[in-house]
């Protein structure tokens, strides 16, 4: 019966997307004359004398964006006035801002508020229309000289210095179909403006063979270079205390709203006694409802030896409820990128000199 039921929500599926395949021509379309304005400089893209590093993707869901901003900036930091720019996607306010001590998520966006938490010396902005903030941020702060963009790469009116394009290992952009058949929001041809493509959420062991035939199948242009990254969690610490605890042996109820919490699930399956879910759409605006929603759920697991736990991006738009929250076992688990065969320094070093032989 429950193989019937699959059989049928598959079928019924591919017709739903079947049917869609006229939109998504039309989305190809008017996304193809876009570029083609760009690229026959009809429309203009505006370049800065500074180093301009654009980080992003072909798609729409989680590639790993906001981990590599962070990776850059914490290799970045000691060596270079760095500042990022963001769109503050979802925030309640428009316009341009500079992070300060009073800013909140609402306000600039989840994960600008992230950077801005987790480098509390380096200038956080953010803007809709990016060719008109940099200037602003440039104003603000006189002495920047590298800018990270953050999910950029479809904002051709700014022509970066360095372009970096991430794609999903389990969904590679040259698989993928356009919105609103497949994830797509760009052209699969738009990668060729990328210097660096960054293959992510690889499995920890992936071999040569496979990290071979993946470079054949995405044909990089003779000035690209591919690298791989697997994702590498760190030990969860609470919200507000910033103690430090682990996952074994504990029963686990993991509250997310980012848009791809798959391979936070297969870790938990590894390393936790047991987890249940609670998933919110992708930069979720959490309300006191969810908090108690989420507390009732918690109460439910009957375990002396439990936990709730999300993400960093989440975290910054449920500290809100700091009093609700500030007595409870709350663990936040920390990401980063990890670069497979020994290839970090390479990677840092292609960084460094784009910022250094900048001209």
């Amino acid at each position: 019966c429950a193989l019937h039921l699959s059989m049928l929500s598959d079928f019924f599926l591919k017709s739903f997307r079947i049917l869609l395949l006229p939109v998504a021509l039309i989305y190809w379309l008017i996304v193809f004359i876009r570029n083609w304005m760009y690229d026959k400089k009809i429309l203009s893209a505006a370049s800065f004398g500074l180093p301009v590093i654009c980080i992003g993707n072909l798609s729409v869901g989680g590639t790993g964006k906001s981990p590599m901003v962070e990776y850059l900036l914490e290799h970045l930091k000691d060596q270079f006035k760095v500042a990022t720019l963001s769109r503050g996607y979802k925030r309640k306010t428009s316009g341009y801002a500079l992070a300060d001590e009073n800013s909140t998520a609402l306000e600039i966006g989840d994960e600008p508020m992230q950077f801005h938490l987790k480098f509390p010396g380096i200038p956080v902005a953010v803007g809709e229309e990016r060719v008109e903030a940099i200037p602003q941020l440039l104003h603000d702060r006189t002495d920047t000289q590298v800018i990270i963009l953050d999910d950029a790469f479809q904002h051709r009116a700014i022509k970066a210095g360095l372009n970096i394009l991430l794609t999903d290992y389990n969904q590679l952009f040259n698989r993928d179909f356009y919105l609103p058949n497949g994830d797509l929001r760009d052209l699969k041809s738009g990668y060729k403006i990328a210097d660096i493509i960054v293959v992510t959420k690889c499995k920890p062991d992936l071999s040569i063979e496979e990290k071979n035939k993946i470079i054949a199948e995405i044909k990089p242009y003779p000035h690209q270079q591919i690298f791989f990254t697997a994702i590498q969690y760190g030990n969860p610490y609470h919200i507000f205390s910033k103690n430090i605890t682990e996952l074994k042996g504990k029963d686990v109820l993991l509250v997310s709203g980012i848009a791809n919490p798959g391979s936070l699930k297969k870790f938990l399956e590894a390393q936790s006694n047991y987890y249940e879910t609670m998933l919110y759409p992708d930069h979720q605006i959490f309300t006191i409802d969810d908090w108690h929603d989420m507390k009732k759920r918690f109460e439910r697991i009957d375990s002396k030896n439990k936990m709730i736990l999300s993400t960093e991006k989440d975290a910054v738009r449920l500290m809100k409820f700091n009093i609700e929250i500030a007595s409870m076992p709350f663990y936040i688990i920390p990401v980063q990128h990890r670069f497979l065969f020994e290839e970090s320094n390479l990677f840092n070093g292609k960084i460094i000199n784009f910022i250094r032989d900048f001209k």
